[in-house]
Formats: C-alpha cells, sequence, structure tokens
C-alpha cells in the first residue's frame, strides 16, 4: 500500500523546515517570517507519526525473534545513517577548517566534543546541551531511538491490541508532562524539544502506530481524501492561530486518520500526486541535506561576500541553496543511498532480485 498524500504531506514539512531555516539569514532578519513558521513546528511530529504508522503496518506482525529484530534495525539504519555520516562529515571538516582558522564565532569546540554521540546516533537522549554539527540530525537520532523501542509498541498490541497501545502512549504523555513540569527539557517542553528529541519522537511514532491499527480495523467507510486534506489545513491554522498544541495536534492526527483510511480503501483517490512521487520521495534527504547547502551558500556566500554587494535580493538568492537542495536530494536518493546501504545490509539473499531503491520497510 502506497500512502502518496503521507508522501506529499512529508515534502511540504521539509520545504517549510528548509525555508525557515534559510530565513534567518536575511537582512535584518525575518523575525515576523520566523515567528510564523515556528507556530507551525507540530508538523515535524507528523514526520514521526507517519514513521511509525508506516513501521507499524509493515513490522507489527513480522517481528517475531531476535533475528527478525536485528534485520529490522539494519534495514532502518541502512535508510537514514548514511545520510546523517556523510552530512555530519561535511560539518566535521568545516568544524576542523575553523578551528584550524581560530575562528571564535564557529562552535568548532562543541562539534568536536559531541562528535562521538552524532556517529553513534545517540545525540537526541539528552547526552548533549546543544544542538551541533548537522543540527537538523536530532531528529534521525530521535528516529533510531524510536526503533529501538519498537518491540514495546509490538508487545502492546499483542497484549491488549488497540486498547493497550491507547493505554501506554496515554500512560508515556503523562510521564512527559511531569517530567515538562519538573524542568527535565532544556525548552521548557517536551513537544518542543530536540536534544532532548527522542522521547518526543517516540511519543509521535506510539501515536502513528495506533493510527496504523485504527486505520485497519476499517472503522469508516471513507474513499475521498478531502476531509483528511481539510482537517490538515484546519490543524495548520489552528498552530498558526496559537491554538493549545494538544488542540491541533488532535486535529493533526484525525487528518492522518482519514487521510489513510480514503487511500487505503481507494488508492486511486490520490492518483493525480503520482507525477510528484519522485521528488517526494527525496523529503528526508531534503530535510537531512539543507543545512549543508545553507552553510555553503547563506553563511560562506552571502553573509561573508553578497550581504552588503547590493546586486541581488536575499529572497532571491535564497531559491539558489532551495533548489540545489532538492536536486541534490533527488539524486542522492535515485543514486547514492541505495548504494550505501546494501553495504549496511549486506549481500542478498540467493535469488532474491537487485533493487535500485532505497529499502523504506
Amino acid at each position: 500500500m502506497y500512502f502518496r498524500i503521507f508522501d506529499c504531506w512529508r515534502l511540504l514539512a521539509a520545504l517549510l523546515v528548509m525555508t525557515y531555516h534559510f530565513l534567518y539569514w536575511a537582512p535584518g532578519g525575518a523575525a515576523a517570517e520566523i515567528a510564523i513558521l515556528y507556530r507551525l513546528q507540530p508538523l515535524l511530529d507528523m514526520f514521526f507519526m507517519i514513521s511509525g504508522f508506516f513501521i507499524t503496518s509493515r513490522y507489527a506482525s513480522r517481528l517475531n525473534s531476535l533475528s527478525d529484530y536485528g534485520s529490522f534495525l539494519r534495514r532502518r539504519v541502512a535508510r537514514l545513517y548514511p545520510l546523517h555520516l556523510l552530512t555530519t562529515l561535511f560539518f566535521l571538516l568545516a568544524a576542523l577548517y575553523a578551528w584550524s582558522l581560530g575562528a571564535e564565532n564557529y562552535p568548532y569546540a562543541v562539534d568536536f566534543a559531541n562528535l562521538p554521540y552524532h556517529l553513534l546516533g545517540i545525540h537526541a537522549l539528552g547526552i548533549t546541551d546543544a544542538l551541533a554539527l548537522n543540527y537538523v540530525s536530532w531528529s534521525v537520532s530521535a528516529e533510531f531511538f524510536s526503533y529501538a523501542m519498537f518491540p514495546v509498541i509490538i508487545v502492546a498490541l499483542r497484549i491488549r491490541g488497540i486498547a493497550g497501545l491507547a493505554g501506554l502512549i496515554a500512560a508515556y504523555l503523562l510521564v512527559l508532562e511531569v517530567a515538562s513540569r519538573q524542568g527535565v527539557f532544556p525548552s521548557g517542553h517536551w513537544t518542543s524539544a530536540d536534544t532532548f528529541g527522542a522521547y518526543r519522537a517516540f511519543a509521535d511514532f506510539m501515536v502513528g502506530g495506533l493510527l496504523a491499527r485504527v486505520v485497519a480495523a476499517d472503522l469508516v467507510a471513507l474513499r475521498s481524501p478531502l476531509p483528511g486534506i481539510v482537517l490538515m489545513a484546519v490543524a495548520v491554522i489552528g498552530m498558526l492561530m496559537m491554538v493549545p498544541w494538544y488542540v491541533s495536534f488532535a486535529v493533526l492526527v484525525l487528518s492522518l486518520y482519514l487521510s489513510a483510511v480514503a487511500e487505503t480503501r481507494n488508492p486511486d483517490s490520490t492518483k493525480r500526486l503520482a507525477f510528484a512521487m519522485p521528488v517526494t520521495a527525496a523529503a528526508f534527504g531534503i530535510y537531512i541535506w539543507h543545512p549543508v547547502f545553507e552553510f555553503i551558500f547563506l553563511r560562506a556566500l552571502w553573509d561573508r561576500w553578497l550581504v552588503d554587494a547590493g546586486w541581488i535580493s536575499f529572497y532571491v538568492f535564497m531559491l539558489v541553496p532551495m533548489a540545489i537542495s532538492i536536486l541534490v536530494a533527488v539524486l542522492s536518493f535515485r543514486y547514492l543511498e541505495p548504494r550505501m546501504a546494501h553495504y549496511i545490509i549486506g549481500p542478498r539473499p540467493a535469488g532474491h532480485p537487485r533493487s535500485g531503491a532505497v529499502p523504506t520497510a
């Protein structure tokens, strides 16, 4: 089963994240625009929910032994780690260069101190005090944590089904709320955590897993994606109007549910979106690559050479690293990531067909 609308939403969220980060380099700041985009932060939770939905749909009935679990982890690491490693090494080289110049304004000391945690993919567990190297990769670490904890979801489902997983989510959210009140999260609340983002992500991941099971129960006879799209718009409007986080989150969850139901019952309902799939498939790549081109084009070229030249508008120039981020992500997904992933997964079993795609399940 292929959920085109989910992929489109992941692409949209990745583009918004990229825009948000790039705007920090606007001359004089873009405080109003940045503040508006910051309100859309719950869309980042959507990434983890969709991930939990897909993983639970595909693996909840297939993990029955430690061997199955090990194979599952290898495939998931193969999907995310190659780009994480490449971008981490890029920023390590930048840190080494800054260190060699004695550039005190560049946080190379923080980068060096946090490098081992990044290489191990554990930097979203609260080990570090600040984001370092490729700052967006905390979400990769958070995904790894969710994959490692996936058996908890399976056990809850196998013991008590949907009710068991719903109860586990409620208990987990209560723990996060108590931890937030105790000042555990540096951001103030678990819903905006990044250096502690693994715990935030696992909450979203479990909600996505619950959605997968409720959708599979086939409780609603819906064949059109329109209700889900409308609710997504309502959720975004709610975020922009700064309604309470749980309200926007609930509408977002309901939007995902109705969209998944419609596409499950009527896969052709999103057939018109098929043309965009080569780009939507690279949403993760856009998210993980864009800080590299932010560094090259905005930190290095714009901020050091072009900002005072006055011959081009920042908002026009910003389109260059945006376009390159998208192009590189698409090419990376098609040609680079599959080759790197196969090194991690290992040789194919005899008779297994060769695939040119990155394993996603």
